[in-house]
């Protein structure tokens, strides 16, 4: 199933029915699952660990070299997961020494144009609109969403079911199960519609609604605002989850919408 215009190194190691168009380029140290399809003009670079059932649009450059001055030529991976969509002119780098791989989880739908850079963590199901640009070292937690043309700063954490509108700037971490937009990034209330139809049920999220009224609305610092729900709400999956990313937060956690 390799076309004959595409040029396939000889060390690499490709499934007896992965697809592979014309005009692709795919190096040595390469491994891709069964099921696969590479389209044409994609350039798979050293370091790639691609899974199955995998489709990667035309134009996409996988597993390049970090765009970073501290990379030192050392051996580094690009993991894709299963089932996952990267979509035209998407570029993914290959990590460094500080995580040793790029990861892009399974079902991840990446659109056209976007990049992500050298170090990542993409959790399962999550999207990246068209255009998306993600720094280095960024982490994004399952089933997140994030709009098109969204940026995002290096070393950002956003967290599980996330919602972030497009066009953003994302200069904080964003705690999970919120929605955040406006400039500069600000809490827009629960992503109470994604919980729902992943199943989470009207009184989870009443909860989850609830330590968020609790960190955002109620004017108190977020040390206050923790130990107030330590103190008086239930100790649940989702509660410590949430605590747990704030209190973890190298960056800080974007803020509350304030009106002008």
């Amino acid at each position: 199933m390799i076309q004959p215009l595409a040029y396939v190194h000889p060390q690499a190691k490709i499934a007896d029915n992965v697809v592979i168009d014309p005009f692709v380029t795919i190096h040595k140290n390469v491994e891709i699952g069964e099921g696969s399809w590479i389209g044409s003009g994609v350039t798979i670079f050293e370091g790639a660990r691609i899974g199955k059932n995998v489709r990667i649009f035309p134009g996409a450059i996988i597993s390049a070299i970090p765009q970073d001055l501290k990379f030192d030529g050392e051996d580094s991976l690009t993991v894709i997961g299963d089932n996952s969509t990267i979509r035209e002119c998407v570029t993914i780098n290959r990590g460094t020494k500080d995580r040793g791989k790029t990861e892009v989880g399974s079902n991840v739908l990446i659109m056209a144009y976007s990049h992500v850079a050298h170090d990542c963590i993409i959790g399962d199901n999550v999207i990246l609109a068209n255009s998306t640009q993600v720094a280095g070292h960024v982490v994004v937690g399952e089933h997140a969403i994030l709009g098109g043309a969204t940026l995002v700063h290096q070393f950002v954490h956003i967290g599980r079911h996330a919602m972030i509108s497009g066009g953003s700037l994302v200069r904080k971490d964003v705690p999970p199960y919120t929605k955040a937009a406006r400039e500069p990034l600000s809490y827009e209330g629960v992503n109470s519609i994604g919980l729902r139809r992943r199943n989470y049920s009207t009184e989870k999220i009443a909860e989850i609604q609830e330590i968020y009224r609790i960190l955002y609305v109620r004017g108190l610092n977020n040390n206050k605002a923790i130990s107030h729900i330590e103190a008086n709400m239930p100790a649940s999956s989702e509660r410590d989850e949430i605590l747990q990313f704030i209190k973890e937060s190298d960056r800080g956690i974007m803020k509350g919408y304030i009106s002008k």
